[in-house]
């Protein structure tokens, strides 16, 4: 979804699968914990609206957004119905914000081809700490909850 005129959190809650079955990894970076926690109570919440049980959410904090695919293969190995990549990559003087997002954005898209755990990607690339604030919470809504909304949809798919 883009943000353009349009707030993250908001979604048709009726039209989402009810969640009470399933379970749910999350893994979360401690880098930009400001906007990484935002994106967690996002998802975590819009997981729990919709009949998660707590018990039935696992989390996971990894020291930075590079991390996350590993945190997501090992997440991956427990008996979990979709795993949720929390990070948030902002943009600084060097070419370090490329290559990070670039080795994260195909990471996880690798544990998606290799494994049949989907691995949701809710990782904010932006050109500054605004724009972070404003998708984990602020005026664009909550990533995290389309991220939760994405993960609920991919469980469904994934036990058919």
């Amino acid at each position: 979804m883009a943000t353009l005129n349009n707030n993250l959190s908001e979604y048709d809650k009726a039209s989402i699968p009810n969640a009470k079955d399933f379970r749910f990894g999350i893994v979360v970076s401690e880098w930009n914990d400001t906007i990484t926690e935002g994106l967690f109570k996002g998802a975590y919440n819009t997981l729990i609206t919709h009949n998660v049980l707590p018990e039935n959410i696992k989390r996971w904090n990894v020291p930075g957004s590079y991390e996350l695919i590993y945190g997501c293969k090992k997440m991956q190995q427990h008996k979990l119905d979709a795993v949720i990549a929390i990070g948030s990559v902002i943009q600084g003087e060097t070419k370090h914000f490329d290559f990070v997002c670039e080795a994260v954005s195909q990471g996880i898209k690798d544990l998606n081809v290799l494994h049949d755990i989907p691995v949701i990607f809710c990782v904010l690339t932006d050109n500054n700490k605004q724009q972070g604030i404003e998708r984990s919470g602020g005026i664009h809504g909550n990533k995290g909850t389309e991220a939760a909304i994405a993960a609920i949809k991919m469980a469904v798919i994934s036990k058919r």
